[in-house]
């Protein structure tokens, strides 16, 4: 699928191409190979058998050696007739050195790594092959994909003309055609002949990576309302097309305010593209489905703050506060390509939170979707605004929904409450908590339990003239918790699925880059065909 969907869009025009094979491309210009694998799994007789000789046996043992039993990165080039080739091994941490929160193929490091050799960067055009070797090398599939994804952006705005020794402009100007991802267990010998799902899944996840990735990364003047659901509008057609059951509406401007969405319409009332509510459904090709998952995203293009102006340093990198939608786009789109087994509708509230004579104010008061009012008293907490809006349509508007999902970058508190790599996740029930935790550590979208206690932390919500605040009174008092809460008593009351709610704020995003999290999640959740 073409991810170059915007009008402005000249942004990937260098992007490398990302593919996963059975075996190594049949190239001539292949002259830049990695090597992927564990301490302990990655030894020169695997590496020489994917090679095909032994000749380069010593220097691969010298780089091994350099990693000095741990982890790390060593490259070096190996004369082959009258050229050379580019050898790079990254060795990853052994189990033993990896706690029980991690992912146990360390994609993190894997992303970091690739980054720190320049994936991006080849001394001539041709294909980096990236062999990936470890024999459960199966299961970790899905988690290598979007790592590696990560480690090719799509987006940039730089110009050609830039200085040569700016190493970001290098990634621009890349000299490589692609890059090419295989799969073998330690003898060296593929593990996907013939095992279509498990390859499908991969590019899946990739692409989808990298288009939340993209969409992340664009600015605000380039990805507005308008054209961010213009994109999700051209993916609906293209998987249409492929024969995939997706349909496309939207709600737009006037139209949230005449049918009751109150908190869309209030936080993107001031801005110069009107808000909308994007929904995408997927449906099984029989017409039967195992569950029915309604997945609802945060799509703030920009966040100002509103009238609760955030500071310059805090504006900076608001445009990735539409993470949460993106994440959920590309996994959408992941998952409808596989073929899985259950029903989705996907719910993005797609806004900006901008300033004019239209803003929403501290003090007023809007009703919602679910016809509760809220009292403003921080137009910055605007996520759970919109996403409310979406969980009251998802709970009350569509046929039988099981599982709600919501995702968003929505609180500062969420990387004091789980980190920078793993987002926090707020369950109603224990059965939802373990299913996406384990979805988290089996894919790399690492995630860990917030804590569910709405009778204990609804209150500090409480207003004197309406159903609540949207701010918290007390901000040391699990706010992170407490904003999913928030969303959670939006949720119609007749509603018997389940709920849980992600947020990804940190891992959202690294180095001023987006990182594309959600994607592999979602694949993972859903339970798609190859994955896991």
């Amino acid at each position: 699928m073409n991810l170059n969907t915007t009008a402005k869009d000249s942004s990937s025009r260098s992007a490398a191409t990302l593919t996963f094979s059975e075996t190594a491309t049949d190239n001539d210009f292949s002259d830049n190979f990695v090597f992927v694998g564990k301490h302990g799994s990655l030894t020169s007789s695997a590496i020489s058998t994917l090679l095909g000789h032994n000749q380069y046996a010593s220097l691969i043992d010298a780089m091994l050696q350099c990693t000095k039993g741990g982890s790390g990165t060593a490259t070096s080039f190996a004369p082959a007739g009258n050229t050379h080739v580019k050898l790079t091994v990254i060795v990853l941490p052994s189990a033993d050195k990896i706690t029980r929160n991690n992912h146990t193929f360390s994609p993190h490091a894997l992303t970091d790594h690739l980054n720190e050799i320049g994936l991006q960067r080849s001394t001539s055009p041709g294909v980096v092959e990236i062999f990936v070797i470890d024999d459960n090398v199966k299961e970790y599939m899905c988690c290598v994909a979007a790592a590696v994804a990560r480690a090719l952006p799509l987006y940039h705005s730089k110009s050609k003309k830039s200085s040569s020794d700016d190493k970001e402009m290098d990634d621009v100007d890349a000299n490589f055609t692609a890059v090419n991802v295989s799969f073998y267990n330690e003898k060296g010998n593929a593990i996907t002949n013939g095992d279509s799902n498990s390859l499908a899944m991969a590019q899946s996840v990739a692409d989808g990576v990298r288009l939340a990735g993209k969409l992340g990364d664009m600015p605000p003047a380039e990805l507005n309302p308008t054209t961010y659901s213009g994109i999700c509008k051209d993916i609906a057609s293209k998987l249409a097309a492929e024969g995939k059951n997706v349909t496309f509406k939207e709600i737009v401007g006037e139209q949230l305010k005449d049918g009751g969405y109150g908190g869309i319409y209030g936080v993107g009332m001031a801005a110069q593209c009107p808000p909308r509510m994007v929904v995408m459904t997927y449906t099984p090709k029989d017409g039967e489905y195992t569950e029915h998952v309604a997945m609802c995203g945060k799509g703030v293009i920009y966040d100002t703050g509103g009238l609760s102006l955030k500071p310059k340093v805090g504006m900076c990198g608001m445009k990735h506060d539409m993470g949460g939608s993106a994440g959920l786009l590309g996994g959408f789109m992941a998952a409808v390509q596989l073929g899985v087994s259950r029903k989705i509708t996907l719910i993005l509230a797609i806004v900006e939170n901008a300033i004019g004579p239209d803003s929403f104010r501290n003090d007023d008061i809007l009703t919602m979707k679910s016809g509760k009012t809220v009292e403003i008293n921080n137009t910055d907490a605007e996520g759970r605004l919109i996403l409310s809006d979406c969980v009251s349509y998802a709970s009350n508007c569509l046929d039988k929904v099981d599982v709600i999902v919501d995702m968003a970058t929505l609180t500062g508190a969420q990387g004091i409450a789980t980190g920078d790599l793993h987002a926090g996740v707020l369950a109603k029930t224990k059965t939802m908590e373990d299913r996406i935790y384990k979805a988290g550590l089996a894919t790399g979208d690492l995630c860990f339990p917030l804590l569910y206690a709405p009778e204990l932390l609804k209150k500090e919500f409480n207003s004197k003239v309406a159903d609540m605040k949207n701010s918290v009174k007390n901000r040391s008092n699990a706010q992170t918790s407490c904003a999913g809460h928030f969303i959670e008593s939006h949720i119609d009351e007749s509603y018997e699925g389940d709920w849980v709610h992600v947020d990804m704020a940190y891992p959202d995003h690294k180095n001023e880059r987006a990182t594309g999290y959600g994607v592999a999640l979602v694949v993972g959740l859903l339970e798609a065909p190859g994955c896991c």
